[in-house]
């Protein structure tokens, strides 16, 4: 008893204490670039259990190198390669190109841009990531909307809902999607069979809801001229969209061909490096893109992962997650494991959510529905308040830095609005698929 206790209390000090610094944003400078630390207190808690005793220092590296599906370093690889290869496309322009073709399209009328903007968002999230669509269309949004003169909280309400939406129907849309799909076993066509009706319910649902929340503030005309983006390199772009091409339907039949897909993104990766440098030595040009790009990576998400793996792992030890699967499992498990993943992604953060639900599932036996329902939770979570996803925290920050006025509160009114219904919608869907 006193083993579960003192573990429970480590991991919530450590959740808590990284959610606090994932909203005030710590960061340290070195050499001139500012890193974020708001993995420290799930890194200090993961420390503390392993040098106390508290979890077995054995059982921490079995774990973290053990040859499964749900090695959180396998899926690390799979999610860090997927966004380094969004993220080399918006290097490109790509992403500005198309946010630019959307105002040009519009024909000055708000009601078609924000539909064109919802469906370009969503179409993106689903072969990107949402965390790259967001952070690249935040800052276009702000520029647009003060040269047009026009409200810019329906375009960016719209666009966090989108990604964070659509992001639910690849097996890749989500780090969330990886680490529960990849612990339930789940490969990219069979997640998709399952996951395309709620996903198009939930994503129907939201834009029905947004469409209704901002129609009277969208009925002025849009005045600004639309930007003439130029994509200068135009053969790296062109290169860059068919690795990611080829890469998406290698996953889609990973399970056919018995290849993993941690080991189809890391070799997708692998071949833009080598063809971005070849290209580049060809025209006798610096690689600006792929460096920028891995400048950009997340890869502060490696120590909260991996932190957070071991702090699940010390839970599941004392015989505590044990004790939250009873509870959860006690009633239909679909929508309370759906409803209590979008809760705790609002408690924890989506990401460290996906791991401890990950333990609660694997308590629970066999039960696809109830992985699929904390998929749904872990995306449509992310939009209640910041805390349910870290881009979130920082599409705030973006905010900030363009003097647009839009707090907590306002965020929690506009995205537990939207995000309710959505997520009925979405265990509907879900509960009519059968998985």
């Amino acid at each position: 008893m006193h083993r579960k206790m003192a573990t429970t209390i480590i991991f919530a000090l450590a959740c808590a204490g990284t959610v606090v610094f994932a909203l005030v944003k710590p960061q340290i400078r070195v050499k001139g670039y500012e890193l974020s630390v708001f993995y420290v207190p799930a890194l200090l808690g993961a420390l503390i259990l392993v040098f106390s005793g508290l979890l077995d220092w054995s059982a921490a590296v079995n774990g973290l190198t053990a040859d499964t599906d749900i090695n959180p370093l396998k899926i690390l690889a799979l999610f860090l390669s997927m966004t380094l290869l969004s993220v080399f496309l918006d290097e490109t322009g790509f992403f500005r190109y198309l946010a630019s073709l959307a105002v040009r399209k519009c024909g000055g009328s708000q009601v078609r841009l924000f539909i064109i903007f919802y469906c370009m968002v969503s179409a993106l999230t689903v072969f990107t990531s949402n965390d790259v669509v967001i952070l690249t269309f935040t800052p276009f949004i702000c520029y647009f909307s003060k040269n047009a003169r026009v409200d810019p909280v329906p375009y960016l309400v719209s666009e966090f809902v989108a990604a964070n939406t659509a992001s639910m129907l690849l097996i890749i849309g989500n780090p969330t999607n990886i680490y529960l799909g990849t612990m339930a076993g789940i490969d990219f066509f069979p997640y998709v069979k399952v996951m395309a009706l709620p996903a198009v319910c939930a994503t129907v649902t939201a834009f029905a809801v947004l469409l209704a929340l901002f129609y009277k503030r969208l009925k002025a005309p849009v005045s600004a001229a639309p930007e003439n983006v130029v994509i200068e390199q135009k053969t790296l772009l062109v290169f860059g969209l068919a690795v990611l091409s080829v890469c998406t339907l290698a996953l889609a039949v990973s399970g056919f061909i018995d290849v993993p897909m941690w080991l189809i993104s890391v070799a997708g990766l692998l071949t833009l490096l080598i063809g971005v440098f070849l290209i580049s030595l060809l025209k006798c040009r610096r690689p600006g893109e792929l460096l920028r790009t891995f400048r950009r990576g997340p890869w502060e998400v490696v120590p909260l992962v991996i932190s957070m793996f071991i702090l699940v792992l010390a839970l599941e030890a004392s015989g505590a997650t044990a004790v939250i699967a009873g509870l959860l499992n006690s009633g239909n498990t679909l929508f309370t494991y759906g409803i209590a993943s979008a809760l705790a992604a609002n408690l924890i953060n989506n990401i460290p959510m996906s791991v401890l639900f990950s333990s609660l599932l694997m308590g629970g036996g066999d039960d696809l529905p109830a992985v699929y329902a904390s998929v749904i939770g872990s995306n449509i979570g992310a939009y209640i308040t910041p805390i349910g996803a870290l881009a979130g925290v920082m599409w705030l920050g973006i905010l900030r830095n363009q003097g647009i006025n839009f707090g907590f509160a306002k965020f929690v009114a506009y995205g537990a609005c939207v995000a309710v219904p959505a997520l009925l919608a979405a265990l509907a869907g879900l509960l009519a698929a059968g998985p």
